[in-house]
């Protein structure tokens, strides 16, 4: 049978449509609508303006997941977390999660292999989140210390090295605390127990410890700073807990350096951040919060909801939000397991370490870290008289890298650096790119030449 042809409805063309004709909307809601592919179409036009997540060096945030993560994320994103009433699976689903990141940082209440034993934390919207839920906790139990011995609360501090990402400084802006700071010094850029000691006091209420710094991708001596705590408390009874701060570092440490002791092996340690949408491998955002024990969060803290339907509790600074993350690091978990997350450490490190090499072979550069525990890349200039990091960086956005250039925090501000964060899918053919795309960078500023096309990408 002849099929009769419809003559093609151009008003169904995006492009064809009056809208491409009007300015977009940007102040008001318009009166009337449009077709749905026209909306769609000119969010994703605007986009385009945008660095591909895939090149952007600059982010920790986890760009990519497997086709079946995609899935369940589409199927998931209506759940509201909050709401454990109507969904029970979802509450049952995170404890599972928590435990697991439990017994991955080595929480003791775990030790013993009682199933019926749950670690204590929660699933957050990110490390920031995460933070500033752990330093309320040690601040209400300094705070309620103080008070049991009739000694003025009133003068709350914390002590930090100027390493810390900037919510660490926002916590004690917003909850009234004192912050001390430990300054970076050229050479030196991360904290140890020499330069805690002179800040802590009675009223210090944790010290703060990062496992892969933002800015150099170091950590900060874990060790010492727990022993001289321990030290602190023999002689002077002041019990000072240490958050850790494992936004970057702390799966990457988890999985790639097990042997060594940075978490509640510590006994000073009582409480952990991670990223999950870092290293954990899981879309933005979720971060997680676990405490060393019950103890250690007053039920002050603890809220008690019942107008979802049921009494729930809840710990948090937000409320309402997708729980759809949460069931992606469920997925993670058991797809990968820990000798899938192993491997991709694995994978992930080697190609830091390659992309490493590559750079440092040109001469240009000096290196800030060693990509002993977290695969980022931070490069200073031997010589920065003619060109700066700043305008290599700007180059390489020509080529759709995103690379971050900065100065480093006090006393080092000095020092310019750019920074590569290697992921997932950071492939040692991006790498290789990458570098070649760095030395062209480097030869047109070295001849100071009017800018040219680059030559083709070609991997190895």
């Amino acid at each position: 049978m002849l099929k009769i042809q419809k003559k093609k409805n151009f008003a169904e063309v995006i492009y064809a449509s009056r809208e491409m004709l009007d300015h977009v909307p940007t102040s008001e809601i318009p009166e009337k609508g449009m077709a749905a592919k026209t909306a769609q179409r000119i969010i994703l036009d605007e986009l385009n303006f945008d660095t591909n997540p895939a090149l952007n060096t600059a982010s920790f945030v986890t760009v990519w997941m497997e086709p079946e993560a995609d899935e369940l994320l589409k199927e998931t994103r209506a759940i509201n977390f909050i709401d454990f009433h109507e969904y029970p699976t979802t509450r049952t689903i995170h404890q599972r999660v928590i435990n697991m990141m439990g017994a991955l940082l080595n929480a003791p209440m775990l030790e013993d292999g009682d199933a019926d034993t749950s670690a204590i934390g929660t699933a957050t919207v990110g490390s920031s989140e995460a933070i500033m839920l752990a330093l309320l906790a040690h601040k209400w139990a300094w705070r309620k210390q103080r008070q049991a011995q009739s000694l003025d609360a009133s003068r709350p501090n914390i002590v930090f090295g100027a390493d810390v990402h900037s919510c660490w400084e926002k916590f004690a802006l917003y909850f009234d605390v004192e912050a001390r700071i430990v300054p970076m010094q050229p050479g030196s850029y991360v904290i140890g127990p020499s330069a805690v000691e002179p800040l802590i006091d009675e009223n210090t209420i944790a010290v703060g410890v990062v496992v892969g710094t933002t800015f150099t991708g170091q950590n900060d001596d874990f060790a010492g700073i727990n022993n001289l705590l321990i030290r602190i408390k023999a002689e002077k009874g002041w019990d000072i807990p240490i958050h850790v701060d494992g936004a970057s570092g702390g799966f990457v440490m988890a999985f790639a350096h097990p042997e060594i002791a940075w978490d509640f092996r510590l006994a000073q340690v009582r409480s952990i951040n991670v990223s999950n949408h870092k290293y954990g491998l899981v879309y933005p955002g979720m971060g997680c919060v676990i405490f060393r024990d019950e103890t250690c969060v007053d039920p002050e803290l603890i809220y008690k909801i019942n107008y979802l339907g049921g009494e729930m509790q809840n710990f948090s600074l937000n409320f309402s939000r997708s729980a759809s993350q949460v069931f992606l690091q469920y997925y993670n978990f058991l797809r990968l397991g820990q000798e899938g997350y192993r491997r991709i450490m694995d994978n992930i490190m080697r190609n830091a370490r390659h992309l490493e090499e590559s750079i440092l072979a040109s001469g240009h550069f000096d290196l800030l870290t060693d990509i002993q525990f977290l695969p980022v890349v931070v490069l200073k200039l031997r010589d920065d008289s003619r060109y700066t990091v700043f305008q290599i960086c700007e180059i390489l956005r020509e080529r759709g890298w995103s690379v971050p250039a900065y100065t480093l925090p006090p006393d080092a501000e000095e020092i310019a650096v750019m920074r590569i964060v290697v992921k997932e899918n950071f492939s040692r053919d991006m790498a290789d790119i990458f570098a070649q795309d760095l030395a062209h960078a480097i030869e047109r500023l070295e001849n100071d030449r009017p800018r040219r096309r680059a030559p083709p990408r070609t991997g190895k």
